[in-house]
């Protein structure tokens, strides 16, 4: 048993350094901003949306009818506000919670009529980690009040920093371990590997988008007949999908899984057009890296200071801390 405890607590309490934390928050959050923001009209609208096609999901369940338009509106602006102070890390204890609450009140709405997008859970979710977390140590304005105008770039690792990061992590491949384990225990089971099943599926996509007048990707009609093609691209997929827990085992495994899941989106995109805009920024596998090392590399080049230097692969790159976190 205290084995087992031990291999828990080093799992989830292993050490990282504050401004990983903090950088995840600013991108993170800086995404948020920009979804929120580029669909704004789209998401207002919805307030003037008839209340029969109303059917509340998630937190907004609670409603028995939808909110009035102007409400609806003032709670997305009341968003973008606090989506501010978010990024900047200003009073991060009451923003953060807050900020985490309006978005996902306000996604849960939008969520709430016609239908669920799924792609957009993820940025919920990080951002409700990050706003129960001490994400606001390190590059924001309440470190550098509290270290006398000085940003507290140089705080030791800690637990406290790793659990948050490590969470992110977890829940990003369950995400896609449920996409997975949904595929082969639909109706077309295991069979949906054979590749007919996806080439259907963007068929109909691209179907539907001439019909609503948007144009589809062009390299669908090119690959169409290859069959064998789309075969290889759902194996893959499973592959991805059902395997995406090894993306906790240790960082190569982390950032090989990583990288080959952005990629996947990438090819999704050509093929069928769809814009998972969250993991075609990368932004959603930031967790899998130093992104730490962001800042002593903007540091370096903009001449704010001089970053500690440490060989990689031949070249000589900067760093900011010298014991990285393992996910």
């Amino acid at each position: 048993m205290r084995r087992l405890l031990g291999v828990l607590d080093q799992f989830w309490f292993a050490e990282a350094p504050a401004a990983r934390l903090s950088v995840l928050r600013i991108l993170i959050g800086a995404f948020a901003f920009y979804l929120v923001g580029s669909h704004y009209e789209k998401w207002t609208k919805i307030g003037h949306t008839s209340p029969v096609l109303f059917q509340p999901v998630g937190v907004v369940a609670i409603l028995d009818q939808p909110l009035p338009p102007v409400v609806c509106q003032g709670l997305i602006i009341a968003t973008l506000v606090a989506n501010v102070p978010f990024i900047l890390g200003w009073c991060y204890r009451f923003t953060g919670p807050l900020f985490a609450a309006l978005l996902w009140w306000i996604s849960s709405y939008r969520n709430s009529w016609s239908m669920i997008y799924h792609s957009e859970n993820l940025v919920v979710l990080h951002v409700l980690i990050l706003a129960l977390a001490p994400a606001a140590d390190a590059l924001s304005l309440d470190s550098r009040r509290r270290g006398g105008g000085r940003a507290r770039r140089d705080l030791a690792a800690g637990w406290q920093y790793g659990w948050p990061i490590r969470l992110i992590c977890t829940v990003t491949v369950l995400c896609y371990l449920v996409t997975g384990v949904a595929k082969v225990m639909g109706p077309l089971g295991a069979s949906w590997a054979n590749g007919e099943a996806l080439r259907s599926q963007v068929a109909a996509d691209a179907l539907r988008k001439e019909v609503l007048g948007d144009a589809g990707s062009p390299l669908f009609y090119v690959l169409y007949d290859e069959v064998w093609l789309f075969t290889i691209l759902a194996v893959v997929t499973l592959v991805l999908e059902l395997g995406a827990p090894v993306g906790l085992l240790n960082m190569r495994l982390a950032r090989g899984w990583a990288l080959s899941a952005f990629l996947m989106h990438w090819g999704v995109y050509f093929i069928m057009g769809i814009k998972f805009r969250y993991q075609l920024s990368g932004i959603l596998f930031a967790s899998f890296f130093d992104v730490e090392r962001l800042v002593a590399w903007f540091t370096a080049l903009r001449g704010w200071g001089e970053a500690r230097l440490y060989p990689v692969g031949g070249w000589r790159l900067p760093k900011v801390y010298s014991r990285p976190f393992k996910p």
